[in-house]
């Protein structure tokens, strides 16, 4: 009888019921060039002073704006545009955990947010969010970024764009950029 010769089979350690003696931190978890970084250190860097203005005081506590700055713009950045996936993230995902400090808004506290505080403010967080980059040489003011740009690749009379209409937009953005 011939017998095969067979090594044995070694898997790694599997606990899924081990009990950590400490938890284990979230900013260990997370690289140190992960993009959710550069939304915390931009965020952080920007003069808010319009965003508190729109706060009355009294009545409950209020998160405060720079964490619902953070997880709307890190929600952006990573599509996630719905405030219900946004209330879903800070529950489950670690970066967004990270970023509210394990705060856990509602979709409603998100909306509100983004709807009433935001409103009129906005423009002027995006401004120093742009000038900060420029700063830091991220980029110029010389470039134009546009997003959600839609090119078809088949050129009929439904998707053909006049040469004008493109040179409009260049000049309204380069307006806009020197406004900035």
């Amino acid at each position: 009888m011939q017998t095969k010769d067979r090594t044995k089979v070694v898997f790694k350690d599997y606990s899924p019921n081990q009990i950590l003696l400490l938890p284990p931190s979230l900013e260990e978890m997370i690289d140190t060039n992960h993009p959710v970084r550069v939304v915390d250190q931009v965020i952080d860097s920007l003069d808010i002073e319009a965003l508190l203005r729109k706060y009355k005081g009294g009545g409950s506590s209020s998160y405060h704006p720079r964490l619902m700055l953070k997880i709307l713009v890190y929600g952006y950045l990573t599509n996630q545009y719905s405030s219900r996936k946004i209330e879903q993230a800070t529950a489950q995902n670690i970066h967004f955990m990270w970023l509210s400090a394990m705060s856990r808004p509602d979709h409603n506290t998100i909306n509100r947010f983004r709807s009433e505080r935001l409103k009129g403010v906005l423009k002027e967080v995006f401004s120093q969010v742009v000038l900060l980059l420029v700063n830091s040489g991220v980029i110029t003011l010389k470039e134009a970024y546009l997003d959600g740009t839609k090119i078809e690749a088949n050129a009929n009379r439904y998707t053909f764009v006049w040469g004008r209409s493109i040179t409009k937009s260049k000049e309204r953005i380069k307006r806009q950029l020197d406004e900035l």
